[in-house]
């Protein structure tokens, strides 16, 4: 059981989980605080609709009234992703503007990535990467510290093992960067989601929370995301253990449910994009995917619905009230 002197987890809500909805940054804050969400957490900047002062100053005093905490954040940091932005600018511009929009809604962080699972195989592997992000938050550091802010880097959609992110945040500076937590992302790097919380917890500046199930296939491991509480990866213990060690962070759900992916490990070349994984970690997460029932396949365009949120944060508040 946790510290009962401890504050009460903060639960809150990554905005992304609402994209489908197209409501504009008040309408997402009017349905956090109807569902007694404390933390709404807008994972980009597009999702905080206009970005000018007049605009978030509004949004920033409507989250005063509703009682809501806010946390922003952005993508990718790394120059050198496939999915980085070059279009918004050079990365310097765009984390030096995060810090003023995250000073305009009181953010406490920015939350950034450095890419995904496919610039695991990029030439040279994801390692690149991490140089090219840690370049970008060296030039940016004094402007970021000056503020009273930190980075919140996120292992992000199979990009980063935990053990690379540690490297990476330790390499920063803990000073001024720390982790975004995904419980989601771990299955897409081949890890147990226990592990990856073991191994970042002293780093955690706040979270995305997600579901999983595992299962074996002739295609390899399998991995669903679902609606919290209906995966295979005891996310009841995973939620104890995160209030234990990261007390006072958000538990921000991230629900992005009908998404399923299979991990191949049986070809040898899969192995490229993970050459210096242990096989003792590996072999955790074969334990955990060995232990799931198989799942019926989904069409790949079947959405995330307003349902499958409201039935998360239910289970989510379920999980929160075993442990008060």
């Amino acid at each position: 059981m946790t510290n009962s002197s401890a504050a009460p987890p903060r639960l809150g809500l990554d905005v992304y989980s609402l994209r489908f909805l197209n409501w504009d940054a008040f309408g997402v804050l009017e349905f956090c605080a109807a569902q007694r969400v404390t933390v709404v957490h807008f994972s980009e900047p597009r999702l905080l609709g206009r970005l000018d002062a007049a605009h978030l100053q509004r949004v920033r005093e409507r989250a005063d009234a509703l009682g809501l905490d806010l946390e922003v954040g952005m993508l990718a940091i790394a120059p050198t992703s496939g999915i980085f932005d070059a279009s918004a600018g050079t990365a310097d511009e765009q984390l030096t503007r995060m810090i003023d929009i995250a000073a305009a809604t009181r953010s406490p962080l920015i939350r950034c990535v450095v890419g995904n699972s496919f610039d695991r195989r990029a030439p040279g592997g994801i390692e690149r990467h991490i140089e090219a992000a840690l370049h970008v938050l060296g030039n940016v550091r004094s402007r970021i510290m000056d503020a009273g802010l930190k980075v919140a880097v996120e292992n992000h959609s199979g990009d980063m093992q935990a053990g690379e992110l540690k490297t990476l945040i330790e390499a920063a500076g803990v000073d001024y960067v720390g982790a975004c937590i995904d419980s989601g992302n771990a299955a897409w790097t081949l890890e147990d989601p226990h592990d990856v919380l073991d191994t970042l917890a002293p780093y955690v500046l706040t979270s995305h929370m997600r579901d999983s199930a595992l299962w074996m296939s002739p295609d390899g491991i399998n991995v669903e995301w679902t609606r919290m509480g209906q995966g295979t990866v005891d996310l009841a213990r995973y939620i104890r253990t995160f209030v234990d060690k990261c007390p006072g962070r958000a538990i921000s759900l991230e629900v992005i449910t009908n998404r399923q992916r299979a991990f191949n490990f049986r070809d040898r070349s899969f192995w490229d994009a993970y050459p210096k994984m242990r096989a003792s970690d590996f072999a955790r997460f074969l334990v955990l995917a060995e232990h799931g029932p198989p799942r019926p396949p989904i069409a790949p365009d079947l959405p995330t619905t307003l349902e499958d949120v409201t039935a998360s944060i239910a289970a989510m508040r379920a999980m929160l009230s075993a442990e008060s």
